[in-house]
C-alpha cells in the first residue's frame, strides 16, 4: 500500500503514539531503539517508522544524531503565564533552569520612526540597542533585541546586560519601576544567522515574542523582540473555569472571552472565571 493511503496514515499514528510512550517513559538522553528494530517490532516499513520519528524530531521530542541513532530530547524550559503567588501586582513566575546572558551587540543609535513610535520618542532621540543571547544551563535558548531610551538609563553598559535582573537594575540604578508589559507571541522559524547562534538547523520552529514595557506612569521604558527555540521552550497558561465571585469585579463589557485551546461558546460570560491570559485572533499586518 502506498505511504499516502489511509492505511499508512493509521500506521504512522500508531507508531507515533508508541514513540511518544518511549519518550515519556524515558529520561533526557536515553537511547531509542534503532529504526530497523522498531520497524520489525511494530510490523511497519522503515519509511513509515522514519516519517513518524521525523515528526517527533521536528517538535523537539526526539533528537537524531548521525551515526549514533535517536535519543530522548532534553526537557523543555517551561514559563508559566500566571501571577506569582504572594507577589504584589502582576509578576510572572521565573522560568525553569539557570539563565545567563551574553551580549552580542551594544550600541547607541537614533530611535528611527518605527521604534520611536513604540517608545513615544522623536526619531532622532538616542536609544540603546542591545542584542543578547540568552542561555539556560549553558545552552543557547533565545536571541533578544532590546531598545531602551538612552535618556532614561544613562551609563548603561554591556556588563549590566550580562549580570542580574534588568528590571531590578532599572529600579535600583535608574529609579524606574516597571509596572506593565504587553506581549505578543507568534510562531516563526529561525533564519540562517539565528540558527548558528542557537545551534539548531535553519528554518527550525521558533516562538517570536514582542514586548512593550511601561512604568507606573504609562511611559514606555523598553521595547523588545525575541526569538526563542521552539524545540526547547514552551508557555503554560492557567485558566479559571469557575464562576467569577464578587471579588473578581464585573464581567468584561465585550462579552464572552476566547481562551486559546477552548472553542468559543464552551465558556459563557456567566460561567467563566478570570483567566491569566486572553487570546485574540488578529490579522498579521
Amino acid at each position: 500500500m502506498a505511504e499516502g493511503m489511509p492505511g499508512a496514515a493509521v500506521k504512522r499514528t500508531r507508531v507515533r503514539a508508541y514513540l511518544r510512550e518511549l519518550v515519556d517513559s524515558g529520561a533526557p538522553g536515553d537511547a531509542i531503539p534503532s529504526e530497523r528494530a522498531l520497524s520489525e517490532q511494530l510490523g511497519v516499513s522503515r519509511p513509515t517508522l522514519r516519517a513518524a520519528a521525523d515528526e517527533l524530531v521536528a517538535t523537539g521530542r526526539l533528537v537524531r544524531e548521525h551515526g549514533r541513532g535517536m535519543f530522548v530530547a532534553p526537557a523543555k524550559i517551561t514559563q508559566e503565564l500566571a501571577p506569582a503567588i504572594g507577589e504584589p501586582g502582576f509578576s510572572l513566575p521565573k522560568a525553569s533552569g539557570s539563565w545567563a546572558s551574553r551580549v552580542l551587540e551594544f550600541t547607541t543609535l537614533p530611535a528611527g520612526a518605527g521604534i520611536g513610535r513604540k517608545l513615544r520618542l522623536s526619531p532622532a532621540a538616542d536609544i540603546f540597542y542591545i542584542a543578547r543571547l540568552r542561555l539556560v544551563d549553558g545552552e543557547p535558548m533565545a536571541i533578544e533585541h532590546l531598545h531602551v531610551p538612552a535618556e532614561l538609563t544613562p551609563g548603561l553598559s554591556p556588563a549590566d546586560m550580562e549580570s542580574g535582573d534588568f528590571y531590578q537594575l532599572l529600579g535600583t540604578a535608574h529609579g524606574i519601576k516597571v509596572h506593565e508589559a504587553v506581549q505578543a507571541i507568534e510562531p516563526t522559524v529561525v533564519s540562517e544567522q539565528e540558527a548558528k547562534l542557537l545551534g539548531v538547523p535553519v528554518i527550525s520552529p521558533a516562538l517570536r515574542f514582542e514586548r512593550l514595557t511601561t512604568d507606573r506612569t504609562g511611559r514606555p521604558v523598553e521595547y523588545v523582540h525575541s526569538v526563542y527555540r521552539g524545540d526547547r521552550y514552551r508557555m503554560v497558561s492557567r485558566i479559571s473555569l469557575a464562576a467569577p465571585g464578587p471579588e473578581d469585579g464585573p464581567a468584561p463589557a465585550d462579552g464572552p472571552q476566547h481562551h486559546p485551546g477552548i472553542p468559543p461558546g464552551d465558556l459563557t460570560a456567566r460561567a467563566s472565571g478570570r483567566s491569566v491570559t486572553r487570546g485574540d485572533i488578529q490579522p498579521l499586518l
